[in-house]
């Protein structure tokens, strides 16, 4: 059972063929107001995050995201457009159900002015402010504006990354971000495409521009229990990074279930149901099999 029904709903073509979405407006023809006005459609707002980046930071979710990974755990960040979901509210000892939107247009004007709320929390704890989704790559022209815009106030910024995006779209979001979280997932590219729906050819290849560039980044495995994290893609993703030239640390990150009430609430089948996430033993050998490569391994991050 895969995740092609959620890329087959969407229209999304797979690898090698540019959408809509990944087309960029030159930033250098843009006035001030004209940036401030450029609109995109974010799903959720976290502030107070921990886990995204360095420092106490707003995680801004864009929706959106060409890839459909078995494990995900933000499926109403996929469909790159607004979506009812359903949900069950308390009514009296008893549940009623109650439609709602997930997603919203919103311009970069709408952003910085959720952002700026906690500036002093940035500052005090050298945080910023991290653009995930759905694939923030997927709303270039939105993303690089909302980037420009931050760093104009001095924010720090991360990009939360599949890394799958058009090469030429990727290099010009290099210089524009402080920090990027980039996953990478399988190595075989026939089981990539069966368990995420695309190819992984720009994966690798924007990781190793990522690395040649020296942009700062942190590259992060999900330890998915009999899909990712076998010794043999565990051996090829050591290799693969080993021969990076600057990047030479991974985080392993394991699967959990917060996202299980999400695919009930959004009426899609979950290809993890039932799935347990992986023991301490588990993600030890893992993190020991990346540091036999000779590369910093860390579980969490």
């Amino acid at each position: 059972m895969g995740r092609r029904f959620l890329l087959n709903m969407q229209g999304i073509a797979s690898a090698g063929v540019r959408p809509a979405a990944w087309v960029i407006h030159p930033r250098e023809f843009i006035s001030f107001a004209e940036r401030l006005s450029v609109k995109g459609t974010i799903f959720n707002y976290q502030r107070y995050a921990l886990h995204d980046g360095p420092g106490i930071r707003t995680t801004v979710f864009l929706k959106g995201c060409p890839l459909g990974c078995w494990w995900c755990h933000n499926p109403e960040g996929i469909r790159p457009s607004p979506e009812r979901i359903a949900t069950t509210i308390p009514s009296g000892g008893s549940a009623r159900a109650k439609a709602s939107v997930i997603g919203f247009a919103a311009d970069v004007a709408d952003v910085m002015a959720e952002v700026e709320k906690d500036v002093v929390f940035y500052d005090e704890s050298g945080g910023g402010v991290t653009f995930s989704g759905g694939e923030p790559l997927y709303q270039p022209a939105f993303l690089e504006t909302l980037l420009a815009a931050c760093r104009e106030r001095d924010i720090h910024t991360a990009v939360d990354t599949s890394g799958h995006a058009p090469p030429d779209v990727f290099r010009k979001m290099l210089p524009a971000a402080d920090l990027f979280l980039y996953d990478l997932k399988v190595m075989d590219p026939v089981r990539h495409r069966e368990l995420t729906g695309v190819s992984n050819g720009w994966i690798l290849q924007n990781l190793k521009t990522l690395s040649e560039r020296s942009t700062a980044a942190v590259l992060r495995f999900p330890a998915i229990p009999g899909l990712t994290d076998t010794p043999e893609n565990v051996r090829a993703v050591a290799a693969f990074v080993r021969d990076l030239e600057t990047i030479q640390n991974i985080a392993v990150l394991p699967y959990h279930h917060t996202g299980e009430g999400k695919y009930r609430r959004l009426d899609v089948p979950n290809p993890m149901a039932g799935v347990m996430p992986p023991d301490a033993a588990a993600l030890e050998r893992i993190r020991a099999q990346f540091e036999s490569f000779g590369l910093t391994a860390v579980i969490g991050g």
